[in-house]
Protein backbone atom coordinates (compact mmCIF):
# COMPACT_ATOMS: atom_id res chain seq x y z
CA UNK A 1 0.00 0.00 0.00
CA UNK A 2 1.72 3.13 -1.13
CA UNK A 3 2.16 5.97 1.55
CA UNK A 4 -0.55 8.12 0.46
CA UNK A 5 -3.85 5.43 0.65
CA UNK A 6 -1.94 4.73 3.94
CA UNK A 7 -2.66 8.25 5.40
CA UNK A 8 -6.12 7.85 3.93
CA UNK A 9 -6.78 4.47 5.56
CA UNK A 10 -5.20 6.32 8.56
CA UNK A 11 -6.62 9.15 8.86
CA UNK A 12 -10.42 7.81 7.95
CA UNK A 13 -10.25 5.30 11.25
CA UNK A 14 -9.53 8.37 13.19
CA UNK A 15 -12.27 10.15 12.21
CA UNK A 16 -14.87 7.07 12.80
CA UNK A 17 -13.42 6.52 16.37
CA UNK A 18 -13.75 10.66 16.80
CA UNK A 19 -17.35 10.61 15.96
CA UNK A 20 -18.42 7.23 17.46
CA UNK A 21 -17.03 8.47 20.52
CA UNK A 22 -19.01 11.89 19.94
CA UNK A 23 -22.34 10.03 20.16
CA UNK A 24 -25.52 11.53 22.58
CA UNK A 25 -25.09 10.51 26.13
CA UNK A 26 -28.08 8.77 28.15
CA UNK A 27 -26.48 10.07 31.41
CA UNK A 28 -28.42 11.21 34.18
CA UNK A 29 -25.70 14.20 34.68
CA UNK A 30 -25.38 15.19 30.99
CA UNK A 31 -27.16 17.76 29.71
CA UNK A 32 -27.43 18.85 26.00
CA UNK A 33 -26.98 22.66 25.26
CA UNK A 34 -30.76 22.67 24.21
CA UNK A 35 -31.38 21.63 27.03
CA UNK A 36 -29.62 24.19 29.12
CA UNK A 37 -31.78 27.57 30.87
CA UNK A 38 -34.61 25.40 30.45
CA UNK A 39 -37.63 24.64 33.25
CA UNK A 40 -37.38 21.41 34.35
CA UNK A 41 -40.54 20.12 36.17
CA UNK A 42 -39.07 18.15 39.26
CA UNK A 43 -41.27 15.04 40.70
CA UNK A 44 -39.99 13.46 44.02
CA UNK A 45 -40.16 9.66 44.70
CA UNK A 46 -38.33 6.47 46.06
CA UNK A 47 -36.68 3.96 44.17
CA UNK A 48 -38.95 0.84 43.87
CA UNK A 49 -36.19 -1.25 41.87
CA UNK A 50 -33.52 -1.12 40.01
CA UNK A 51 -32.43 -3.29 36.44
CA UNK A 52 -29.26 -3.46 34.68
CA UNK A 53 -30.09 -3.20 30.75
CA UNK A 54 -27.69 -2.27 27.67
CA UNK A 55 -28.65 1.10 25.65
CA UNK A 56 -28.02 -0.30 21.98
CA UNK A 57 -24.98 1.87 20.09
CA UNK A 58 -25.83 4.73 17.57
CA UNK A 59 -25.77 3.91 14.08
CA UNK A 60 -25.07 6.90 12.46
CA UNK A 61 -23.61 5.90 9.09
CA UNK A 62 -20.23 7.16 10.06
CA UNK A 63 -18.44 3.80 11.01
CA UNK A 64 -20.25 2.07 7.29
CA UNK A 65 -19.07 4.79 5.28
CA UNK A 66 -15.50 4.83 7.16
CA UNK A 67 -15.20 1.53 6.45
CA UNK A 68 -16.58 1.42 3.24
CA UNK A 69 -13.25 3.68 2.15
CA UNK A 70 -11.05 1.66 3.82
CA UNK A 71 -12.62 -1.59 2.79
CA UNK A 72 -12.24 -0.32 -0.95
CA UNK A 73 -9.23 1.61 -0.89
CA UNK A 74 -7.66 -1.67 0.48
CA UNK A 75 -9.73 -3.79 -1.47
CA UNK A 76 -8.17 -1.98 -4.51
CA UNK A 77 -4.94 -3.09 -3.98
CA UNK A 78 -5.86 -6.91 -5.01
CA UNK A 79 -4.75 -7.75 -8.50
CA UNK A 80 -4.84 -5.29 -10.96
CA UNK A 81 -7.50 -4.00 -13.65
CA UNK A 82 -11.22 -5.35 -13.61
CA UNK A 83 -9.39 -7.62 -10.10
CA UNK A 84 -8.56 -4.35 -8.84
CA UNK A 85 -12.24 -3.11 -9.20
CA UNK A 86 -13.87 -6.27 -8.01
CA UNK A 87 -11.14 -5.89 -4.99
CA UNK A 88 -12.43 -2.35 -4.26
CA UNK A 89 -16.40 -2.69 -4.64
CA UNK A 90 -16.22 -6.28 -2.45
CA UNK A 91 -13.63 -4.30 -0.13
CA UNK A 92 -16.31 -1.66 0.20
CA UNK A 93 -18.77 -3.69 1.26
CA UNK A 94 -17.23 -5.79 3.46
CA UNK A 95 -15.33 -2.21 5.14
CA UNK A 96 -18.99 -0.53 5.45
CA UNK A 97 -20.60 -4.06 7.19
CA UNK A 98 -17.89 -3.57 10.01
CA UNK A 99 -17.71 -0.50 10.27
CA UNK A 100 -21.61 -0.21 11.73
CA UNK A 101 -20.71 -3.24 13.28
CA UNK A 102 -17.46 -1.58 15.10
CA UNK A 103 -19.45 1.88 15.43
CA UNK A 104 -22.51 -0.16 17.40
CA UNK A 105 -20.37 -2.28 19.72
CA UNK A 106 -17.93 0.96 20.58
CA UNK A 107 -21.15 3.03 20.99
CA UNK A 108 -23.28 0.82 23.52
CA UNK A 109 -23.50 1.46 26.96
CA UNK A 110 -24.20 0.26 30.16
CA UNK A 111 -27.82 1.49 31.96
CA UNK A 112 -30.34 1.29 34.73
CA UNK A 113 -33.76 0.86 34.17
CA UNK A 114 -35.08 2.63 37.74
CA UNK A 115 -38.46 2.06 38.75
CA UNK A 116 -39.77 4.73 41.30
CA UNK A 117 -43.04 5.28 42.95
CA UNK A 118 -43.72 9.01 43.39
CA UNK A 119 -45.06 10.92 46.24
CA UNK A 120 -48.41 11.03 44.09
CA UNK A 121 -48.72 7.23 44.21
CA UNK A 122 -47.71 6.96 40.51
CA UNK A 123 -45.09 4.53 39.91
CA UNK A 124 -42.79 5.26 36.79
CA UNK A 125 -39.70 4.05 34.95
CA UNK A 126 -36.83 5.78 33.37
CA UNK A 127 -34.23 4.19 31.63
CA UNK A 128 -30.86 6.41 31.85
CA UNK A 129 -27.22 5.24 31.81
CA UNK A 130 -25.51 3.57 34.75
CA UNK A 131 -23.19 6.96 35.71
CA UNK A 132 -25.23 6.98 39.48
CA UNK A 133 -26.02 4.19 41.43
CA UNK A 134 -29.39 3.34 43.03
CA UNK A 135 -30.64 1.31 45.26
CA UNK A 136 -34.43 0.11 46.38
CA UNK A 137 -35.49 2.91 49.18
CA UNK A 138 -33.12 5.77 47.83
CA UNK A 139 -35.16 8.60 47.81
CA UNK A 140 -34.62 11.03 44.16
CA UNK A 141 -35.56 13.62 42.35
CA UNK A 142 -37.07 12.87 39.04
CA UNK A 143 -36.69 16.22 36.43
CA UNK A 144 -39.14 16.20 33.01
CA UNK A 145 -38.28 18.27 30.40
CA UNK A 146 -37.44 18.97 26.96
CA UNK A 147 -38.52 15.49 26.29
CA UNK A 148 -36.37 14.46 28.35
CA UNK A 149 -36.70 12.46 31.95
CA UNK A 150 -33.81 11.94 34.45
CA UNK A 151 -32.99 10.67 37.41
CA UNK A 152 -30.70 12.36 40.40
CA UNK A 153 -30.09 12.01 44.24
Amino acid sequence: MNSSRLFAVTLTMAATLVLTGCAGSQSGSAYSRSQTRGEMHVRMGVVESVRNVTIEGTQSGVGAGAGAVVGGIAGSNVGQGKGATVGSVLGAVVGGMAGQAIEEKTSKKDGLEITIKLESGQIIAVTQEADEQFRAGDKVRVLSGSGVTRVSH
